[in-house]
Formats: structure tokens, sequence, C-alpha cells
């Protein structure tokens, strides 16, 4: 959520102001300045999602066997997950190892000069991120962090994937000796990355098991000091990479043809600049919580800056996956449903895992927030997830509201004719089935067992429950008054019937879609209204008849036309005794 905020926030700046629409353009002379505050939201968040796992000293990390656990006990895996958990330990450790580099190491090419390595950069990004989407359901987060990494292409590398890159022709000799070295510092960039992962992973093959080894080959003491030595000169890069784009974009502004559109685009040039330089100066803020140390070396106005906006989140800082919870078991919280207290019904979630036999959904990019909220109360006592009585007491009530968000479909909830008199939670721990398990464990997804009682047995009225809600404030009150019936709650009231048959996901893709198909015919239809790109169109040879009708039907009639001219040219010249080379000339 903070990411989709600081996101939507830069969209608001890298989006076209077109005040004029008679004289709008695809391209702004200041659109390199605020394309750049998203790369430089993407190092932020790679970079300290890398450094956290490392700084957090949680053990499965620096052992490398995270991934190891990761898979079963993210909050909502995917069938690919189960696949993903059998792979070997020894991969499972160099998965951990490109992870590291590709969230620490990586992101340093944002900032690159060279083309190349920046297109390196953002394959790496999208793999990873691809790579997360297959194995968990983190509903729109991938999505977003691969725009995000857009923010690395240019448009000649976006018109290679349309098909219209333009052929370069043969270049002279300096800017071969330019190429040649930009060749060159690539590859030692290659190769360096190479290096500092075999020294501080310490990779090494063994050829009698035949398995990559690897480990990590440095101490917490070395990584903080590496980690406080590299921040500030970090802060430093971005500085001079922002003031580079802010000087280039100055430089094209004033290359602008015509005085008027000179001071339009100097105009937007200055207001869009001091916007850069401002979220720049305040994103460090959150940025140095890495190194605590470097974050007191800040100007104390920057402090300052960042207390005056923080309340707005419009930048944040960042770090997923700081410790790895689950080990030794994932945790679950299982509701049971009772009419006396002796025969208990097990209440099936529609994306959390229960039921050992279902296998994981896939429901991204949604994000069903109940199903994450278990999840993080089977974390601790249910004393720490106060929501968790609120819900019981609902459920008890039969709230049509709160069922739907436990199960959309009526026949998979044991209760629907009449709510349950009685209900308690139970937790369990979680394992993934092996992939040599047969008989009766080949056909189930998981394996659990159980650990204790989670929340006591409660109805309506106990004093148990009477009490968790009078703490927390979360009693019945009286309804707020809805005013008089408007136009707006009536469509969305009328929006949510419709859609109450659907899932979540159901709606989401169903949007997509068809947005995705709107903008799909609109390009096809100006495609057939306007003909092939300007850029393509071939003119006619020498020799050829230009058709000015643009059509077949007008193509017959104008050769009719010729064929009586022909005709009509070949008696004149007869009559003037002029023959064949008469007529030619007549025509």
């Amino acid at each position: 959520d903070s990411l989709l905020l600081e996101a939507g926030f830069l969209g608001v700046l890298v989006a076209p102001l077109r005040l004029f629409r008679w004289r709008s353009a695809a391209w702004r002379a200041h659109d390199g300045v605020t394309f750049w505050l998203v790369r430089w939201l993407l190092f932020r968040l790679m970079f300290a999602s890398g450094v956290v796992k490392l700084t957090s000293r949680c053990p499965t990390w620096w052992g490398l066997t995270a991934l190891t656990y990761h898979y079963e006990t993210q909050c909502i895996p995917t069938p690919a997950a189960w696949f993903a958990h059998q792979l070997p330990v020894w991969f499972q450790k160099l998965s951990v190892v490109a992870t590291y580099v590709i969230e620490i190491a990586v992101p340093l090419l944002f900032f690159a000069p060279i083309r190349r390595l920046r297109l390196f950069a953002f394959y790496c990004q999208v793999l990873l991120q691809v790579l997360i989407i297959l194995t968990g359901n983190y509903n729109f987060f991938n999505a977003l962090t691969i725009v995000l990494a857009f923010s690395l292409l240019d448009e000649e590398h976006v018109a290679y994937w349309l098909g219209r890159s333009k052929k370069k022709h043969a270049s002279s000799w300096p800017p071969s000796l330019l190429a040649f070295l930009s060749t060159l510092l690539e590859l030692a960039a290659y190769a360096l990355l190479l290096y500092w992962s075999v020294q501080h992973f310490g990779l090494e093959i063994d050829w009698e098991k035949k398995v990559l080894e690897s480990k990590v080959a440095f101490t917490y003491h070395e990584f903080t000091q590496w980690l406080r030595t590299v921040t500030l000169p970090l802060v430093g890069v971005g500085f001079l990479s922002l003031s580079w784009e802010i000087l280039s974009a100055l430089y094209r502004c004033i290359s602008v043809r015509g005085c008027f559109w000179k001071l339009w685009a100097l105009l937007q040039w200055a207001v869009f600049a001091t916007a850069a330089v401002g979220v720049f100066a305040v994103s460090l803020v959150p940025f140095t919580y890495i190194d605590y140390e470097s974050n007191g070396k800040l100007w104390p106005g920057i402090h300052h800056m960042f207390n005056a906006v923080e309340r707005f989140q419009v930048v944040n800082s960042y770090g997923l996956f700081r410790r790895m919870t689950g080990v030794g078991g994932r945790p679950e919280v299982v509701l049971e449903g009772s009419y006396d207290k002796q025969t208990w019904t097990e209440i099936e979630f529609m994306y959390k895992p229960g039921n050992v036999s279902v296998a994981p959904p896939l429901v991204a990019p949604h994000q069903p927030r109940l199903d994450w909220q278990m999840w993080f109360a089977a974390l601790g006592h249910h004393s720490s997830s106060p929501w968790f009585a609120s819900f019981v007491y609902r459920l008890l009530q039969g709230k049509k509201d709160v069922i739907r968000l436990v199960q959309l479909d009526e026949a998979k909830y044991p209760f629907s004719a009449q709510p349950p008199t009685y209900i308690r939670a139970q937790l369990y721990k979680y394992w993934f089935t092996g992939s040599a398990e047969t008989g009766e464990g080949a056909t189930r997804w998981w394996r659990r067992q159980h650990v204790q009682e989670f929340f006591p047995t409660v109805s309506l009225g106990d004093p148990t429950l009477e009490s968790l809600l009078a703490q927390h404030g979360l009693k019945d009150k009286a309804p707020p008054k809805r005013p008089a019936t408007t136009f707006l709650p009536w469509l969305l009231e009328s929006i949510r019937r419709l859609s109450l048959p659907l899932s979540a996901p159901a709606v989401l893709w169903s949007l997509y879609l068809g947005a995705a198909s709107a903008a799909l015919l609109r390009a096809l239809g100006r495609r057939h209204r306007g003909g092939a790109p300007p850029a393509r169109h071939k003119g006619p040879k020498r020799g050829d008849p230009v058709d000015r009708g643009g059509g077949e039907k007008n193509g017959q009639v104008r050769r009719k036309e010729e064929r009586e001219e022909r005709g009509e040219g070949r008696a004149r010249g007869a009559a003037d005794g002029e023959g064949p080379r008469g007529t030619k000339k007549k025509k």
C-alpha cells in the first residue's frame, strides 16, 4: 500500500499536462526528470529489500536457507510454490544468492550511463518479479514493480518490441571507438558482478555431488561497515544523476523553436525540476533508515521537510521479507462452528490454506485482506489481533457481508442456513507434502498438526466475547444515518449487487481484459482508418500510375477513363497524320 501511494503520487508528475490540446505532443522536454523519480523509487525499493534481509540478522537469510521455508510459509502460495518447494537445497541456496545479487548489486546499474547495462538491470528485475508472481499471490505489488522498471528503458528499445526499430547506418570511426569503450566497460561490469558474487558467497562447484555450493563469506560487522560506507555515496550518485537529467532537460527546452513555446517549456522545466529536487530530498530520510548513522548526517532541513510531508506518505521506507516466518511449520488459524458444542465443523476460507486436499489458489492481482490478516493473526496471540473477536461476533450473528469475505459460494459455507451457536479457533502447523509421498498423501497438498487452541469457545452473549468487544470498543453502536438517496450511492450499490456472484479475481480480470480489449480495438480502428504508419509508407515507383482515388472501384473507373483517353488520342493522331509517335506525344 505504501508503494502504491508513492507510485500514485509520482504518476501525477509523470502524467502529461496538456493544457493546450491543439499543441499536444507525445514527448516533453522535462519527461526525463519525472521518469528519473520513478527510477529512484525503484532503486530505493529493491536496494532496501535486499539490505534489510541481512541487517535483520535472520539466520535463514544468513544461512541462505530462507527459500526452503518461504514457499510454504508465505501468505497465500500458488500451486507452483509446491513444485518450487521440492527443489534441492543447493538450488534453493543459489536462488537466495541470485536474490541478493538482483536486489543489492544490480540496482547500482540503474544509473549507469551505458544503455545496455540499464537494459540488463531491467530484465533482471522483471525476471525476479515474474518468478515471485508464479510462486506467490502478492496482489498488484509485482506488476507495479515491473511498471516501475520500465523507467530503465528508452524509446528505441520499446520500438524494438513493437517491431518499429529503425535500421542503424554504418558509423564513422569516432563513434565506433566510443562503442568499443562502452562494450569494454559493459563487460568489465559483468565481470565485476560475477567476481563479487563468487567472492562474497563462496560459489564453488562440487564435482563429486555435481552441485554448486554457496555460503555467505562475510560477517555481519563487515556488511554493516560496507553499508555505512556506501549509503551516502549512493545519495551522491543519485544527486549527480538527477542533476544530469535536469541539465539535459534544460538544454532541450532551450532548443525548442519559437519564443512562446521556449518560454512555456522553460516554465514547465522549472516547475517539474523543483518538484523533482524536493521529492528526492525528502526521500533521503526514509532511504537512509537502512543505516541510522548516515541518516543522522543528513542536513537538518531535509528532516524538517520530511516531517512536514510524512503524514501524506508521498515517500516511504521499504524492506520486504526482513525475517523468515514459519520456521518449523506454517502457523494457521482454523475456525470451527457448532450447534451443540459436540460436533464441530471447520469453516473453509476461499484463499488461505485450510483443507489439506485443496490446491493453493491463484488470486493475484486481488488481495484478499481477510485471508492476509488471518496469516498475521496466526503469528501471535489473538489479543494482538483485536479485530478477530469482532470477526467471530459477526459470524455468530450471521452477517452476510462478513460471510461473503469467507465464502462467496453459500454451498461451501457450512452455516449458510443458520448461523452457528458456538465458534472456536484452533492453531495448526502446516507443511507442504513431499514429492515422494505415496498413497493417501499423494493426493494432498498439505499435511498439518494441531498445536493448541487459538480462540476459546464463545457464543452470543458470552462474557468472554463481550469483554473483548468492550475492551477494544467494538460493540454494536447506533447505525450511522444515511443521507437521502442520491445517484452515486445508488450506483455503487447496484454495481455491488451485480458483482456479488463473481469472485474478486474474476471481477478484476474482467476489468483489465475489458480495458485491454478496448485499447486494442481503438488501435486497430486507427490503423484501419489511417493505413500504414507514415514511417513505413513507401511511395510509388517511378513510372507507376499514382492512385489518387484510394479504392478498387475508383481504380476501375480510372482505368476505363485512361483507355478512352488513349483511344481518343489514337484517333486524333491518325487524323493529323502523326501515327504512333503522334499518339505518344498527345498523351
